[in-house]
């Protein structure tokens, strides 16, 4: 009789396995594996070693509290020689003696998550049980038959890989670039992704249906675009907030990353972090995305409206100042961001595979929860309203039509001439570059094509509601060069009279700060031209001078701008309205490395900021973030025009193209952002 077959220990290849799955920079203290891709263990046995026919070997995986072969969450299978396809399995490689290594391999639908790994021993009297250990089990971009499956090596870098990207910002007629820094493979991140996904509601109402779809990354990014807000008292990750109060946390404008902000999150034992707004609630499910194998990017809209009421127009009431004096609920915003993640939908017709929209900023609640998407990006672009999921609420971001009522002093509202358009230049990070990738044709047709209208009818919306610009009189707003914190600058009313005729008109402009969504403070310049004489075929500019200390005290973070024309034909009573968001740059930030860059080596980065304001900055601070970098530090106040400078020293401790990236904070100067590609040459071998 056979004596009983003893595990002494079992190596689960964390090295290996991480370098073959791309999970490596995770660490090698744990098992990360992409799921459909096999992984090998090596065995080793006290006493004798394995024999073929007269040991049985089976194996057990678990994930979840209440693991069932029903629900996907647990297998068990035999070692043998021609797997199945569609199951868990292990096949033996190789054997020396009392060590035997067996490469075991997932399906490609399998539930992602925290797996449990034992062994069952057998010979025909007797049998026994080993635990082998944990593992962590992630989509996987790079297999075929995943539903996350993306074809082009390049893109699976970009959308999986990279820890550091951009997130677009400004205006759409002045884009700024934000950079930001991912981290998905950062220390704890992980788990503490896995933790949100185990603390979100619907596991806490049916913990064995959750974890039987989270094979999904349809049913995953609903959880995830839930759990980044907390809205909904789900111990979500961030707190919005719009008002420009943020002195009992941080300021949107500071964060440069998610690392920071899920730790904290997790730190705080699941309390909301304080505070988001769009592009952070973005970039954090990106991170989460990501991390889980899901190929994630930020996208960008421009002049992303906001409708409340479904009906695909946005109202706005003007006085006839040029001010607007009553709000409607609708709302347009200067930009909004959203995550794309690339999936299929075999929840829906054919067609609707690829990008999906997937929104974690809490505006309108879907299914009664805070949360929107995944919305086929080919839907959106179709007009098909009717696709899950929230297809309604992303098209009108990017399609609905604006309408100005000029509210006369005798109550009347008059429609005016003129429309803005929704949804401009929608933006992500290129592919492998540092340059901006224009996505709008993937939204939706050119403007004023034929597929464009039938789109709008299929949405049951027709654009003829619409006022015709007036046929005669034309404006735009131009910014002179040099709008710059701190500095006085020209806006200027560019006008047009394109008829025979001379036109009499009324001219008012109005600068007002704003915030990236929408709301306007108090007046920063204004001008009223009672008797503007426009000759046939004549244009005319007109400068408004706008002045820092009376744009200076009410700036807020988002460094905007709002400048508003009204042109009024006395004759007609015609109007037309002209806006234009003017954006007001920070000053640059300097990063020079001193050294040469290797990996485990100290580096030296010079870090260097001028003050272009007439008086001094308080409480300054420069926060640096990169892979593996260090936390903020605070330093000495800054003078009237002079430096703000500091060395910091670190290790890296990956090879390969990094990002250095750098915020700074102080009284009146805040979210200034800068930068550093760095390349870590790797190890000598």
């Amino acid at each position: 009789m056979a004596e009983e077959l003893v595990l002494e220990t079992c190596d689960l290849q964390c090295e290996r396995n991480g370098r073959e799955h791309r999970t490596a920079e995770m660490g090698s203290q744990q098992l990360v594996v992409r799921r459909g891709q096999p992984f090998t263990i090596t065995m080793t046995f006290a006493g004798r070693g394995y024999e073929e026919g007269v040991d049985k070997l089976a194996f057990d995986v678990e994930t979840g509290p209440c693991p069932i072969e029903t629900s996907g969450t647990r297998s068990h299978f035999t070692l043998t020689d021609c797997p199945e396809e569609g199951t868990w399995s292990a096949v033996l490689q190789q054997q020396d003696g009392a060590v035997l290594c067996v490469s075991l391999c997932s399906p490609s639908n399998a539930r992602v998550g925290h797996y449990r790994l034992t062994l069952e021993a057998s010979t025909e009297y007797q049998g026994s049980s080993f635990h082998l250990g944990e593992f962590v089990l992630l989509f996987n971009a790079w297999h075929p038959e995943d539903s996350v499956y993306l074809r082009e090596e390049d893109e699976r870098r970009e959308y999986v890989l990279s820890q550091q990207g951009f997130i677009y910002m400004g205006s759409h007629d002045y884009i700024t670039s934000t950079p930001w820094n991912f981290g998905q493979f950062e220390d704890e991140i992980l788990s503490i992704c896995l933790n949100m996904l185990d603390i979100n509601p619907k596991f806490l109402r049916d913990q064995n249906l959750d974890c039987s779809r989270r094979n999904d990354p349809v049913y995953i990014g609903r959880v995830v675009s839930a759990m980044v807000n907390c809205n909904d008292e789900d111990h979500g990750v961030l707190l919005g907030r719009w008002d420009n109060h943020y002195e009992d946390g941080m300021s949107p404008m500071a964060w440069i990353g998610s690392v920071d902000i899920l730790k904290r999150w997790k730190n705080l034992g699941c309390q909301p972090v304080k505070y988001g707004q769009c592009w952070v609630f973005a970039a954090v499910a990106c991170t989460v995305m990501r991390c889980l194998g899901i190929p994630s990017r930020v996208v960008t809209n421009y002049n992303s409206a906001h409708d409340t009421n479904g009906n695909l127009v946005i109202d706005r009431y003007l006085s006839e100042a040029g001010i607007e004096d009553r709000r409607s609920r609708d709302m347009i915003w200067n930009f909004h961001c959203w995550v794309e993640c690339w999936m299929t939908r075999p929840d829906l017709a054919p067609g609707y595979d690829g990008w999906q929209a997937l929104d974690p900023t809490p505006q309108e609640k879907s299914e009664g929860v805070y949360c929107c998407g995944p919305a086929p990006v080919k839907a959106i672009k179709e007009g098909d309203l009717q696709v899950q999921y929230d297809i309604p609420f992303v098209f009108a971001e990017v399609n609905a039509d604006v309408v100005y009522w000029i509210v006369q002093s005798d109550g009347k509202q008059r429609k005016s001439t003129h429309s803005s358009v929704v949804g401009k230049k929608i933006s992500t990070k290129s592919v492998g570059r540092d340059s901006r990738e224009d996505i709008t044709h993937t939204y939706k047709y050119p403007e004023g094509s034929e597929e464009e209208r039938e789109v709008f009818s299929k949405a049951e919306h027709e654009k003829s509601s619409l006022g015709e610009q007036d046929e005669g009189l034309h404006m735009r707003i131009r910014v002179s060069e040099g709008a710059n914190k701190g500095s006085d600058f020209d806006v200027f009313a560019v006008i047009s009279n394109d008829t025979d005729i001379e036109r009499k008109c009324r001219l008012r402009l109005c600068a007002r700060t704003a915030s990236y969504n929408g709301e306007v403070g108090p007046q920063c310049g204004s001008k009223d031209l009672l008797n503007l004489t426009l000759q046939p075929h004549e244009g005319q500019s007109v400068p408004l001078r706008i002045l820092y200390e009376q744009y200076g005290p009410n700036l807020t973070q988002d460094n905007m701008i709002k400048v508003v024309a009204l042109l009024t034909e006395y004759e007609s009573g015609d109007s037309v309205v002209a806006i234009r968001d003017v954006y007001i740059k920070n000053p640059d930030i300097k990063i020079r490395i001193l050294g040469e860059p290797m990996q485990e080596r100290k580096l030296v980065a010079e870090i260097t900021l001028v003050n272009p304001l007439s008086e001094p900055l308080h409480n300054c601070m420069f926060v640096v973030e990169g892979a593996g970098l260090t936390e903020g530090q605070r330093i000495e106040e800054v003078g009237v025009g002079l430096k703000a400078k500091f060395r910091m020293e670190f290790v890296p401790h990956q090879a390969g193209l990094r990002k250095l990236m750098v915020d700074f904070e102080s009284d009146k100067l805040t979210g200034v952002k800068g930068y550093r590609n760095v390349i870590i040459a790797p190890l000598p071998k």
